[in-house]
């Protein structure tokens, strides 16, 4: 409730009309301060003009009046600067620590605004609270909101990526090859991808480009897939060639025996098992992992996409997993997930690059990727779709899902700007 306080006084959502002290003297607030999130006043140098007297000072904020003397303030010099005392209910005066008294007002209208917040933060998950609202709300508003959103999203991923550069020490090959294992997990693996490609390192597997089944025999061997297979097939006399090859490097580079990932593969298709994820991440670093150096100069979506047309392996052509497979299991990723990956690796890697490196032409280069990409299509995109927010790019579809996931998840109302349209609504 008293943090509810705060963000009524900081935006000015006090209610119209006249305000006064509980002594009836006019006030005017002329400047909320800065919001305190240390030790001290809640509010460090604002302004409020109290009936002819400007004053300039701290302001503290309370659910209850008593509260100054239940946090000790009155014996507290650092609080001897407040020079007004805001409240939602006035039970008691409160003084500085020689006795005199402190200007007190009662914020008026807060259990209509705190009922409007209520309304919003107890709307079920699934559901979009402020739905009635989006539609009546100016599109400048909700353009600059989006555009903020898109960069929050955008800056946490570089930031992962900036953590990968000091952890492989300076190698961008490396956050490469580490930043694509994690996309190619997706949500439902990501983790076992990143552990995986850091168990394994890429500086070891390039020891073997140009042969892939020592690279698929690290990469399987130590994500722990190479057991399962009918005896006497042809899946079970591969997996034993790469069972033995991955017992050796695993032995000359030090890797340890292989450990439980935790995959996951409950309701997913197929093409998504991660068997096929580690088999291309297997293809592109036997290959050469070209994806290591040419990533940093793509400049639009097609280049992008050029850099996933790597084909699996034959064996994994025919399968998606070490079971036998019925059908063509395809060789190539689909557009969809190609987008995905230039959306996870290929957008933040550049941006990362040029923010570590100065070159801000890089950074305008990663959202321009973004912008000339289509809209991810999934169900929280459609939500705000069906709402009246429009979503032309995946630099939008990125922003309404930090929306989502940042803000309406959580139920962070107080802290996004539609919803802060929603509680100033008249």
């Amino acid at each position: 409730m008293e943090k509810f306080l705060h963000h009524i006084w900081q935006h000015r959502l006090l209610p119209k009309g006249a305000l006064a002290t509980i002594d009836g003297e006019p006030v005017e607030v002329l400047d909320p301060g800065l919001l305190n999130t240390d030790a001290g006043p809640d509010f460090f140098n604002a302004k409020v003009r109290i009936a002819d007297r400007v004053w300039a000072g701290n302001v503290e904020i309370h659910v209850r009046a008593s509260d100054w003397m239940r946090h000790g303030h009155h014996t507290d010099p650092a609080y001897d600067s407040v020079v007004l005392h805001v409240v939602a209910q006035s039970d008691a005066r409160v003084t500085r620590t020689d006795g005199t008294p402190i200007p007190q007002m009662v914020m008026g209208g807060v259990e209509e605004l705190n009922e409007r917040h209520r309304a919003l933060a107890s709307a079920p998950a699934t559901a979009l609270p402020c739905v009635d609202v989006i539609s009546s709300i100016p599109g400048i508003y909700i353009t600059d909101w989006l555009t903020s959103l898109a960069f929050e999203r955008l800056h946490a991923k570089v930031d992962r990526v900036l953590g990968l550069f000091e952890r492989v020490e300076g190698d961008w090959r490396s956050v490469v090859y580490v930043v694509l294992a994690r996309a190619l997990g997706f949500s439902t693996n990501s983790d076992a991808f990143e552990r995986l490609a850091l168990s394994v390192p890429l500086r070891a597997l390039m020891h073997h480009q140009g042969s892939p089944v020592s690279v698929e025999a690290l990469l399987f061997g130590h994500a722990g897939m190479l057991s399962g297979a009918r005896s006497g097939s042809p899946e079970e006399a591969y997996m034993n060639i790469l069972r033995q090859e991955h017992a050796f490097l695993a032995t000359k580079y030090g890797l340890g025996q292989p450990r439980t990932l935790g995959w996951r593969m409950a309701r997913m298709r197929p093409q998504s098992f991660p068997h096929r994820r580690v088999a291309l991440l297997a293809a592109m670093v036997s290959g050469g992992f070209l994806i290591g150096q040419t990533i940093f100069t793509v400049s639009n979506v097609d280049e992008a996409r050029a850099l996933f047309r790597v084909p699996v392996s034959k064996f994994w052509q025919e399968h998606f997993t070490f079971a036998p497979s019925e059908g063509f299991a395809g060789g190539v990723l689909s557009g969809s997930t190609m987008d995905s990956l230039i959306i996870n690796v290929v957008a933040p890697v550049i941006y990362a690059f040029g923010e570590r490196h100065g070159r801000p032409e890089m950074q305008e280069r990663a959202a321009d990727i973004l912008s000339s990409l289509a809209p991810e299509r999934n169900s929280i995109v459609r939500g705000f779709t069906d709402a009246g927010i429009p979503c032309p790019d995946a630099l939008t579809s990125q922003a309404l899902i930090q929306l989502r996931r940042a803000y309406c998840e959580p139920r962070k109302c107080l802290y996004c700007r539609i919803g802060h349209r929603c509680l100033t609504r008249r």
